[in-house]
């Protein structure tokens, strides 16, 4: 890298850490549009004093979206189907517009924080856990319980309602909640990443439910499959260090990473179950379907 560009680089890295160009804009708008009853520079998540930040809170949203939907399709057998296509393009619409304004702003505190402090620092020191970014994870938590209309709409649509569906939107609204409650600094990765996927998932949402064909829809679910290898990366090696200096194991390690052993836990059984659901997803939909049309298609030519 020539010296040119890398002061070119540290000069841009310099003025995004310092101006926060991104978050003082979403701070100025959030600010008037809710009349100063939400300040994001001055917001603090402290359990049981903001809105579902306890436990048995959380277990009641995520218990009463069971109920629902499950309820739902009950006394709705034997009715005919909504079509609803309009309420749908608008909360794809809206949901893949803030995946991608939070992914923006929580890039420009991470991008900073990595560039000056490295990974590690970034995954594991309690440096990163700023209040901007703490803000940014808690109003991406409150968003996981806006997706659960995602399965509102499927019910309301005769839609069949998965387990691979169902269980990933309740395990994610838990997982949301341990790491914030768990101060989790390595929680941007799985954040970030996730985040990026939605902002292509929700967009083709938005295209198939406006007619609109694409050819990369199982690129989706291939998008997902990764997502959730580098979350298992970086959160084994988190749980690693963590576990070796809490316990005292005499194993080589880096340094110990700032949160708890829990949510260090429930992370890394959470998204081990998704990259196994997705896999057999992916296999099922778009290997064996697709062998089967082959064979099919072999049997009509003879």
């Amino acid at each position: 890298m020539s010296l040119a560009l890398k002061d070119s680089i540290d000069n841009a890295i310099t003025f995004f850490e310092t101006e926060q160009p991104l978050w003082m804009l979403f701070n100025r708008y959030v600010t008037a549009f809710t009349d100063g009853k939400f300040i994001p520079n001055k917001f603090s998540f402290i359990v049981g004093k903001v809105p579902i930040s306890n436990l048995s809170t959380v277990l009641s949203f995520i218990g009463g979206y069971y109920v629902v939907i499950f309820g739902g399709q009950y006394l709705l057998k034997g009715t005919n189907p909504l079509k609803l296509n309009a309420l749908f393009q608008l909360h794809n619409l809206f949901l893949t517009t803030v995946s991608l304004v939070t992914l923006l702003l929580l890039l420009e505190q991470l991008i900073p924080i990595i560039y000056k402090q490295g990974i590690f620092y970034a995954i594991c020191n309690a440096g990163s856990w700023t209040q901007p970014i703490v803000t940014l994870y808690y109003l991406n938590y409150l968003i996981k319980y806006v997706e659960f209309i995602d399965t509102v709409f499927l019910v309301l649509k005769k839609k069949p309602l998965t387990f691979l569906h169902t269980y990933h939107h309740g395990a994610t609204a838990m997982l949301c909640y341990t790491e914030l409650v768990g101060f989790t600094a390595i929680s941007w990765v799985p954040i970030t990443l996730n985040l990026a996927v939605h902002v292509l998932m929700y967009w083709y949402y938005f295209l198939s439910a406006r007619g609109i064909k694409v050819w990369w829809k199982k690129w989706i679910t291939r998008c997902q499959i990764l997502q959730f290898v580098l979350d298992l990366t970086f959160i084994y090696f988190a749980t690693y260090q963590k576990f070796v200096h809490s316990y005292k194991i005499n194993l080589p390690y880096c340094g110990d990473c700032f949160g708890s052993i829990t949510s260090n836990l429930s992370g890394s059984a959470i998204l081990s179950s998704y990259l196994f659901l997705f896999t057999a997803f992916y296999i099922e939909n778009y290997k064996r379907k697709r062998s089967a049309k082959h064979v099919l298609k072999d049997k009509k030519a003879t």
